[in-house]
């Protein structure tokens, strides 16, 4: 019983992290993608009699914070973060969330969004004017030529922040929150870089090789699984006499 059970425990969290990989690559093209990483930890069975048996457990999965690669677009919506930091957005729920994707799309009404997510500037969304030309300052200034010309105004600033990613989680919604709940600080030390985007920063190869080795060892686990019940059996049959 003692292997069957170990073997079970160690199949159920490899099938997690199947699971995990199988999603990093998926999203291997989504832009600013953070790479998830699975977490298990091992237990001590509590009881008399099982102090020397342990099985795995699952913790909260991880996050790859590296940066990933910048992409030239062309397009002035697009904007991509120099080195650390993350453009503040409006998650479903209403809280402030964090993300490093900047394909900001503008609705009808001139609402700016990030993945169907409100793009935050100065304490509220970030609201466009019509625009002749626009233009995304390296401080997250925005700045518009009106429609039919005249002087270039500011419109905004989209709030750019820096946490420590230590400080951070990852929702289930995709987006970086900070495991307080709190706001984090704007910061001016945050700088943008307009007509880029930034790419996935999961390694396909990486990926693909891991998920292989983490499916022989499942299959590893069914064949102890397996095992153990043929052990099972011939102890049945000794104990029975037959």
């Amino acid at each position: 019983m003692e292997l069957l059970y170990t073997a079970l425990s160690g199949a159920k969290q490899t099938q997690t992290a199947m699971a995990i990989r199988a999603n990093n690559l998926a999203n291997v093209n989504t832009t600013g993608f953070r790479a998830d990483l699975e977490r298990t930890a091992a237990y001590q069975i509590e009881g008399y009699g099982f102090n020397t048996r342990y099985m795995s457990q699952s913790e909260q999965a991880g996050t790859n914070f590296a940066s990933g690669r910048l992409q030239q677009t062309g397009r002035t919506l697009d904007v991509a973060i120099q080195g650390d930091g993350y453009l503040a957005v409006q998650a479903p729920s209403g809280q402030e969330a964090y993300t490093r994707a900047g394909n900001i799309m503008v609705d009808g009404a001139g609402q700016a969004f990030i993945n169907g997510n409100p793009v935050l500037s100065d304490g509220g969304q970030l609201i466009l004017p019509e625009y002749q030309q626009i233009t995304i300052g390296k401080d997250g200034t925005v700045s518009v030529i009106p429609q039919g010309g005249g002087a270039q105004i500011e419109v905004g600033q989209i709030t750019l922040v820096k946490p420590e990613d230590a400080a951070m989680t990852k929702g289930l919604d995709g987006l970086l929150y900070l495991k307080s709940g709190a706001q984090a600080p704007v910061s001016d030390e945050v700088e943008l870089v307009s007509g880029f985007l930034e790419s996935s920063n999961v390694n396909a190869v990486t990926e693909l090789v891991s998920s292989m080795a983490v499916n022989r060892q499942f299959e590893l686990q069914i064949k102890m699984m397996k095992t153990a019940d043929t052990l099972a059996q011939s102890g049945n049959k000794l104990i029975s006499g037959s």
